[in-house]
């Protein structure tokens, strides 16, 4: 590992070195097998969900149009930092660009601030089909869906647009190391050689109002959801009705748990392993559970799957007396 020091000759930084994870190199090696195997099941994971909703017909609803634009930000997001961190965990240098380092913190933090979206999307989306099912099919058009969809992308880029164009005018002058195994938004301001009160003020502020605002929708539609669930008489339609919903909050506790641990809890940032441990949770961890669960809770996307995947269908026994 290096300091690039005709950077600090210049007076800014050129590069920046990840540390990443610091430990033996039979134990670098290992990591670098168990992540890409996960990396790789996650992108088969979620492309199978898109070319699966894309396939089937019967899929072709808003609730699965939604899914489908949500596994592709997820292939995304962990596409922005995996590569790179498996390249430098087996690397000596472990470094990336100035430029690299502000992409990847911009695509990475844009995916999940549309991810977020995606999520209460979906979560306004089972609000309607459960609390207003007659009103569904007139409410929740395929006109309605396709706006949803460009708003999410659209608040994704946009959300995290101001921040990453703050991050381009911090003054960095060295050290250029980063105790994390991608460019994440505090180290990367932890590394000013300057006060930057209002940078730090107003990244805090608008990474915490994506947070919280699209956590408290998704929590106020899943509430309501949950009240109605409760009101159905106890049967074959309450089951369906909390199987359907219990996927969506899975995957949102998995999302936002490990976000608000991130960037909300205090004392998140005094210890940097457990730092580490909780960032490596939702950028592998999380994109890699979702396609899981909401293929085996589904019935619908599981033939649809298996469609996809080419298993032989169920052969139905022919009754031989007539």
């Amino acid at each position: 590992m290096r300091i690039s020091e005709a950077s600090n000759i210049s007076g800014s930084v050129s590069e920046f070195i990840l540390l990443g994870f610091p430990c033996r190199r039979e134990i670098q090696i290992l990591l670098s097998v168990i992540f890409s195997l996960i990396y790789l099941l996650t992108l088969l994971g979620n492309t199978s969900i898109i070319c699966a909703v894309w396939s089937s017909r019967k899929l072709h609803t808003p609730v699965y149009i939604l899914l489908d634009n949500f596994s592709f930000p997820e292939i995304c997001y962990v596409s922005s930092d995996v590569p790179k961190m498996l390249a430098n965990i087996i690397s000596q240098t472990k470094s990336i660009s100035y430029t690299g380092c502000l992409l990847q913190f911009y695509f990475f933090f844009s995916m999940c601030a549309a991810e977020g979206c995606f999520l209460s999307a979906m979560s306004f989306d089972r609000f309607l089909a459960i609390c207003r099912p007659l009103h569904y099919p007139t409410i929740m058009t395929h006109h309605l869906c396709a706006q949803l969809v460009v708003f999410c992308w659209a608040g994704g880029f946009l959300s995290i647009l101001m921040p990453a164009v703050l991050m381009s005018q911090v003054p960095l002058c060295g050290p250029n190391i980063i105790d994390d195994f991608f460019c994440d938004l505090v180290p990367l301001l932890a590394l000013s050689c300057a006060p930057i009160p209002k940078t730090t003020l107003t990244c805090a502020t608008l990474s915490s109002l994506i947070i919280f605002i699209t956590f408290l929708y998704i929590l106020g539609s899943y509430t309501l959801v949950l009240r109605a669930v409760l009101r159905v008489p106890a049967g074959s339609g309450r089951n369906k009705a909390f199987s359907t919903c219990a996927s969506h909050f899975l995957v949102v506790s998995l999302f936002y748990g490990s976000v608000m641990v991130m960037h909300v809890s205090p004392g998140s940032r005094s210890h940097p392993g457990t730092q580490k441990f909780v960032t490596l949770f939702y950028c592998m961890a999380a994109p890699f559970f979702n396609p899981l669960i909401y293929s085996l809770w589904n019935k619908d996307m599981k033939d649809a799957l298996k469609k996809v995947l080419g298993a032989p269908p169920k052969e139905v026994p022919k009754n031989i007396e007539k």
